[in-house]
This record gives structure tokens, C-alpha cells and sequence, in this order.
């Protein structure tokens, strides 16, 4: 990926077109195109479109930029140079809030499975899951998803890096539902950071630490071109303390909405790279928290980073949109709002996707009736996965209950005939009875006797 042309300098274009009847004219025949009203375009896509009847490309970014300028408010967070990064929220953006409003932290919509205590944990730990792994996989890790899940529901010890990487998402996941209510610190931070790196730096020493002068860190692409290169390390003990008055909201003395907030820090850290490696991940942990700490609770059962892993390129790029046009942050807004509304929408997609399962399956399989939704959730698994092999540790993992609970919930299920058990060491290892199907259709009808 390469950088995105810069615009043509606002000045420059202002003294080409600089007349007041001709600005007038520029103006409005721009307001008058509503093609891209729902978009925010970087010059370098917009160059690529057919302007409006009777103006140039120039003129027609003069006219948008005009629009734009007088709707930027600026923010603490500055430049290398010292110049302030400033934002807008355009009305579209407006919608999307309202929409991650009702979809995140309001009553409306709210997904019955995650309100129930009886599943609710069951969610919680899928998403976690869910983001630990896409989000590594957003920064190198190779791994599938069932070897993934399969480690952390096992807790078997990493193999890998690519592994250690998610196990370290995972727990950091975990970290941030406890620390919600905390402010955020200089040491939180840090230890955020520690938490996502820990066994993955080749300094590890560099684990919760921020770089230092000597240690050069650029963001660059596949053939070595650098796209950004943040600020001197000199700096970042002072950057930290701003950015973190920012998250607690001290600061600045006007209300920001706080979804909109969360997406400033997510680009704050990133911007300021302070660390050798994993501010990427950082940055999501601190958005996590950011959403959390305001209140926006179904966040601990939201994924991000999958819907970002799906679209990377376009990540990558709003954060250089900002910077390739006068620090204008409103540009990686728009991008992380449809995220985060695109990732509400897939929760509620996956709830309601996973709500006909059960019906179905549960309408063909009256033996689940005779089961705690624990172990019918075991069965469904298994069902589909006839060859999987299930330990008290692995469902004590998935469903967040004490260890006897676990154990319990197996033997049960053995004595019924629907698992097998056998020892590798110490460890019982449970799986699916060959004829697992048929078997619980004759539970059924025994039970229906």
C-alpha cells in the first residue's frame, strides 16, 4: 500500500480562485451535488470521480474544503510539528452514533442470550475469543481460528508466536472488563501494553515500556516505503499524560460524544507509536476500555478487529487520509463509526443466527431438555464437530464456571451414554458418542414416554 496523493494546498487553490463572485459560484454549484453527500472524501479519491457541471476538480475540492474548515474544532493531540489534529462530525456520522446508541448502551434491541445469566458468560467469552484473534491477525499472526480457540479453551501453552500473541489479546481482553471503572493512568497504559506483548518482543525487556531514543520505529509497507514516522521519543512522557487527561475527558472544555472520543484515542496511541511493537493492539485495548468506562456495555461482547481484519487496506488508510490532509481526524472517525456499527449489527446477527439454531435443533431433540445449557451447547458442538475432544479444563474455559461444575456437567453426560471418556496421563479426555444423534433421539423419546 502506498501513501494517498496529497491534496492541492488550500492557499494555493485560494488565490487561483481567490475572486468573490467565482467562489460564490464554486460554492454553490458544489452544495448542490449531493453524490457524496454520505461520504467524506480524501482528495485522492474524489479525484477519481466526475466533479459537478461547470467546475474542475480543483474547484470542486476548494468548495469542499471550505465546508469542511468551518466545522473543525481542534484537539490537544498535535502533530511533530505542533500543530493541532482537529475533527468534525458530519450529519451522516450523527446517524451512526445514534444507531451505536440504541445498538451498544441503550434498552432497545437488547439480545435476550445476553441478558441471561444462564448464557450470558457463554457470549462474553466467544467475543473475547473473537477479538483476541482477529486482532493478532491484523498484526501477522498465523493461525486458524479452531487451533486458536482450541489453545485458549484447553489452556495448553502457546506453541508459537502467532499464538502467544492471541493468548496475550485474550488475557488483556479479560483485563480491561476489570479495569473499566479505573481512570486511565501512565502505568495503565503500560501495563495494557505488557499484557499484549508479554513472550512476543525480541527485547523483552520492552514489555510495558515506552521506546527509546535509540530505538528508531517507523510504520512502513511491503516494499519499504514509510508511512509514518511518529514523534521522538523524548516526548512521549508528556504525550502519555495529555492523551490520558484526554480519556478521562478533562479535557478539552467542550463535550465530545464519547464513542467518538473512544475512536480519538484509538488514533492518538497509534499516532504516537510509543512503544517497539504492539501499538496496534494497544490502541484497540484502550478504544475497548474508552467504550466500557462510558457505559457502552455491550462492548464486552463486541469484535472489532473482525470487521477490520476484513477490510485492512481501508483501516491503514484513514489513518493517512488524516494526516495527508491537515491532521483532519474526521476522516478516521467516519471509518471507525461504520466499524463499530458494522460489528453491533454482526453481534445481533450471530445472537439471532444462533437463537434458530437452538429453536431448530431443539424442536428435533427433545433430550436437550433434560440438560443444562451448559452441556446442551456441548451437544450442539459436538454435533458438529463429531471428532472434537472436550477436557473439564476446555468447559470450565468456555462457559466461565468453577472447575467441580465442569467436571460434573461431563460425567453426566457419559453416564448418558453420549460421551466417551479416557485418561491421556491424568487427564480425562472426553468425546462424542459415534452415533451421538441417534442416541439423543432415543433419549428423547424415552423422555417423552
Amino acid at each position: 500500500m502506498h501513501k494517498p496523493e496529497p491534496p492541492p494546498p488550500f492557499m494555493s487553490l485560494m488565490k487561483e480562485d481567490g475572486q468573490p463572485e467565482r467562489l460564490t459560484k464554486i460554492l454553490t454549484r458544489a452544495i448542490q451535488d449531493r453524490r457524496y453527500e454520505r461520504h467524506y472524501l480524501h482528495w485522492d479519491k474524489l479525484r477519481r470521480h466526475e466533479p459537478p457541471s461547470g467546475l474542475s476538480l480543483k474547484e470542486w475540492w476548494l468548495a469542499l474544503k471550505f465546508q469542511r474548515l468551518g466545522q473543525l474544532r481542534p484537539l490537544p493531540l498535535k502533530d511533530k510539528k505542533g500543530s493541532p489534529f482537529q475533527f468534525s462530525v458530519p450529519d451522516f456520522v450523527l446517524e451512526e452514533l445514534h444507531n451505536i446508541d440504541r445498538g451498544a448502551g441503550g434498552a432497545l434491541r437488547i439480545p435476550e442470550p445476553v441478558m441471561s445469566p444462564q448464557t450470558r458468560d457463554q457470549y462474553l467469552i466467544r467475543s473475547l475469543m473473537e477479538e483476541a484473534i482477529t486482532s493478532s491477525q491484523l498484526e501477522g499472526a498465523v493461525t486458524t481460528r479452531e487451533v486458536a480457540k482450541e489453545m485458549i479453551r484447553t489452556g495448553r501453552p502457546p506453541r508459537d508466536k502467532s499464538e502467544q500473541m492471541i493468548l496475550n489479546n485474550y488475557v488483556t481482553m479479560r483485563r480491561i472488563v476489570e479495569l473499566k471503572d479505573q481512570e486511565m493512568s501512565r502505568d495503565l497504559v503500560l501495563e495494557l501494553h505488557r499484557l499484549v506483548t508479554e513472550n512476543t518482543l525480541d527485547n523483552p525487556d520492552m514489555a510495558g515500556r515506552f521506546r527509546r531514543p535509540d530505538q528508531q520505529v517507523v510504520v512502513d509497507d511491503n516494499y519499504g516505503e514509510v508511512l509514518h514516522e511518529p514523534p521522538p521519543a523524548g516526548e512521549l512522557e508528556a504525550r502519555c499524560k495529555m492523551m490520558c487527561d484526554f480519556a478521562n475527558a478533562k479535557i478539552p472544555n467542550y463535550f465530545i460524544h464519547p464513542v467518538v472520543r473512544a475512536i480519538i484515542l484509538h488514533f492518538w496511541l497509534a499516532y504516537d507509536h510509543p512503544f517497539v511493537d504492539g501499538n496496534g493492539r494497544t490502541a484497540r485495548a484502550l478504544f475497548y476500555w474508552a467504550m466500557l468506562r462510558r457505559d457502552c456495555w455491550l462492548f464486552e461482547f463486541i469484535s472489532i478487529s473482525a470487521i477490520l481484519r476484513k477490510a485492512p487496506i481501508k483501516y491503514a488508510r484513514s489513518f493517512l487520509y488524516t494526516e495527508t490532509d491537515d491532521n483532519d481526524l474526521t476522516y478516521f472517525i467516519v471509518a471507525q463509526a461504520q466499524v463499530v456499527r458494522k460489528a453491533i449489527d454482526e453481534l445481533h446477527a450471530y445472537i439471532d443466527r444462533k437463537t434458530l439454531e437452538v429453536h431448530e435443533l431443539e424442536s428435533r431433540l427433545k433430550a436437550l431438555r433434560m440438560f443444562n445449557h451448559r452441556q446442551a451447547e456441548l451437544i450442539r458442538h459436538a454435533l458438529k464437530h463429531p471428532h472434537q475432544e472436550y477436557t473439564v479444563e476446555s468447559h470450565q474455559k468456555s462457559h466461565g464456571n468453577v472447575y467441580q461444575t465442569a467436571r460434573a456437567d461431563l460425567l453426566q453426560l457419559m453416564k448418558k451414554g453420549l460421551l466417551n471418556m479416557k485418561k491421556r496421563g491424568r487427564t480425562m479426555i472426553f468425546t462424542p458418542a459415534p452415533d451421538l444423534a441417534s442416541r439423543l433421539r432415543k433419549l428423547g423419546q424415552e423422555e417423552s414416554k
